[in-house]
């Protein structure tokens, strides 16, 4: 149990920390110059949802609770771990591939798909960027996960 919640805050800091390198540094901007706002391409609508209307996103207003929730969703991304890696071949080059397709897949391939491109009309050349960031977040929480979780077991 103890191992697994380990694993699960470290999944939980490599997504904040990734998606601090990725969303916040390079498609926001640190001071709202990023491509996902300043493309002339983008969705009006989406800029819009992001900068102006109130109340703003709280990962923009008040990062904190996002912070948190990121975390705790790492703690249940190891438990899903945990249940499911028993069934792949041992290791954290094996293990965390899959699990990283997994997460990727199932979170945000729906997530872009659902929200940017359905709800804000954004155009699919930053859908394909943003899609890039959600690989680099799902790889490395599910390659912090692994590997706490594998070499906690490797050590019996």
């Amino acid at each position: 149990m103890l191992k697994t919640l380990v694993a699960g805050i470290a999944g939980g800091m490599a997504t904040n920390l990734t998606m601090l390198l990725t969303f916040r540094a390079i498609g926001f901007g640190w001071n709202g110059g990023g491509i996902l706002i300043t493309s002339a391409m983008q969705s009006q609508k989406l800029v819009a949802v992001w900068t102006k209307l109130e109340p703003l996103p709280l990962i923009v207003a008040s990062p904190a609770p996002i912070i948190v929730g990121l975390m705790l969703f790492g703690i249940g991304h190891a438990f899903i771990y945990r249940w499911l890696s028993v069934a792949w071949p041992p290791g954290v080059l094996r293990r965390a591939p899959r699990f990283a397709g997994l997460l990727f897949f199932m979170i945000f391939l729906f997530w872009e798909f659902f929200t940017p491109f359905n709800q804000f009309g954004e155009p699919l050349p930053l859908i394909a960027l943003e899609l890039l960031f959600w690989a680099a977040i799902a790889f490395t929480e599910a390659f912090a996960i692994s590997a706490v979780i594998e070499r906690a077991t490797m050590r019996g």
